[in-house]
Parts: C-alpha cells; sequence; structure tokens
C-alpha cells in the first residue's frame, strides 16, 4: 500500500494516507451528527440504519487504517515529522494527540457497544420502530457464552488468515485487541446496566455521550492534521 504514502489530494503537505483518514472523519462525524438529529426529530428507523450502516463503515475502516498505514500518527513518525517548536510539541502538539488516541479508543469501545446496545433496546411494532422502556439486564452467564462464542469465531478468522497470508505480530495484536474490545464491551455493559437499567433511557444518556466523543474527536483529529500537515510540517509529510 505503498500509495498511501504519496503526496494527498487536499493539497497541503499530508500524504494520501492522512488526506483519506481526515476525509473520512469528517464524513463519519457528519453522518452521526445526522444520525442524531434524526434520533431528537424521532425518526427512528433512519437513525437506526444511518447510525448502523456508520460505525460498522467506521470500525471497518479503522482497522484498515491500523493495518495499512498503522495508524499514521506521529508516534510512528517521530519528532521529525513535526515542524513547530520542542515547547509547541511537548506542551500542545503532544497532548491534543495523546487525547485524540485516548477519545479514538472509546470512541471504538462505546460504537461496538452502541450497535449491540442499538439492537438490544429496539423494539418494531406495526412496522415502526421504537425503544423499549423496560428493564434491559444481562447475566454472567450469557456474558461467558457470547463471549467465547465470539473468541471461536474471531480465533478461525486469525488463523484462516495466518494460512494465507502468513504469520505476523501486526495481525495477532489486531486479533487480540478485537477481543480485548469486546471484552470491554462486556464488562461496561454489566457496570452501567445498574445505573440505567432502563434499556431505553441508557440508550439515550450513552447515545449522547457518544455523540460528543465522536464531535471532540474530530476536533482533535483536524487539529492534529492542520499542526502537523498545514502550520508546521516537517521532514515527513
Amino acid at each position: 500500500m505503498d500509495w498511501l504514502r504519496n503526496p494527498g489530494f487536499f493539497g497541503t503537505h499530508a500524504t494520501v494516507g492522512a488526506d483519506l483518514s481526515q476525509l473520512m472523519a469528517t464524513l463519519f462525524t457528519a453522518l452521526f451528527v445526522i444520525g442524531w438529529i434524526q434520533a431528537k426529530q424521532k425518526q427512528a428507523h433512519a437513525h437506526h440504519w444511518l447510525m448502523l450502516g456508520g460505525m460498522i463503515a467506521m470500525l471497518s475502516f479503522f482497522v484498515a487504517y491500523y493495518l495499512f498505514r498503522q495508524l499514521g500518527v506521529l508516534a510512528f513518525e517521530g519528532k521529525e515529522g513535526f515542524g513547530g517548536s520542542q515547547a509547541l510539541y511537548d506542551y500542545v502538539f503532544i497532548p491534543i494527540l495523546t487525547l485524540h488516541i485516548i477519545l479514538v479508543i472509546i470512541g471504538l469501545v462505546m460504537a461496538v457497544y452502541m450497535i449491540v446496545l442499538g439492537f438490544r433496546s429496539q423494539q418494531v411494532v406495526d412496522g415502526m420502530r421504537s425503544l423499549k422502556e423496560s428493564l434491559l439486564l444481562t447475566s454472567w452467564r450469557k456474558v461467558g457464552v457470547i463471549f467465547g462464542a465470539v473468541t471461536a469465531v474471531v480465533a478461525l478468522l486469525f488463523l484462516s488468515r495466518v494460512a494465507t497470508a502468513g504469520f505476523s505480530m501486526r495481525k495477532l495484536e489486531v486479533y487480540l485487541g478485537l477481543l480485548v474490545l469486546v471484552a470491554f464491551v462486556f464488562s461496561i455493559e454489566m457496570t452501567i446496566q445498574r445505573i440505567w437499567p432502563n434499556g431505553a433511557r441508557r440508550h439515550r444518556a450513552l447515545g449522547l455521550f457518544t455523540m460528543i466523543i465522536y464531535c471532540v474527536l474530530f476536533i482533535t483529529g483536524t487539529t492534529t492534521y492542520a499542526m502537523l500537515y498545514i502550520f508546521y510540517p516537517g521532514k515527513i509529510g
């Protein structure tokens, strides 16, 4: 995937990979804002499919981005990728980048969680989709069974990938990371269901939280992009 390292299409100092990442981040954020507006306007059916498709596309893009570009962040490029002063790098750029990476992890966890919660907390009556105003609780036994099934599927996918493309630590990290992400989502579910046992209230509260995370993610991502590829370009990019 050497073409990702070619000069980008936005006319900055960025590579194709960095420009593609910024473009997709803008697209996904716009989709999620539209989905949030649909929810506020009680357009449940449109909201469901837009958010489901958007989150699946975002997760797929992130995995592909990680595999082919190794996240593309400055941590993999070194200080030479940033052309600003050392003080600006240490006290402005790195803190913003660190916050962005933390929010990416939280955003991925919440994407998986909200997909599962969306299906579990909805109902379709006479063709009309809505949230169920009822208790939504899960047992540890059920979580264990589901996680065991997910682990088996992930293991099969990993072995099939190894059989066709060979073993690498990066592949192992991605699949182990997926399992850790799923386990974390289940642990969040078991904790949060005690705070919001009502499925509809839980979905609304966490949906708003996730929307805020994605908006802040867009701001931090755009800021790091602008600093790295527009205002203070270095030797890389």
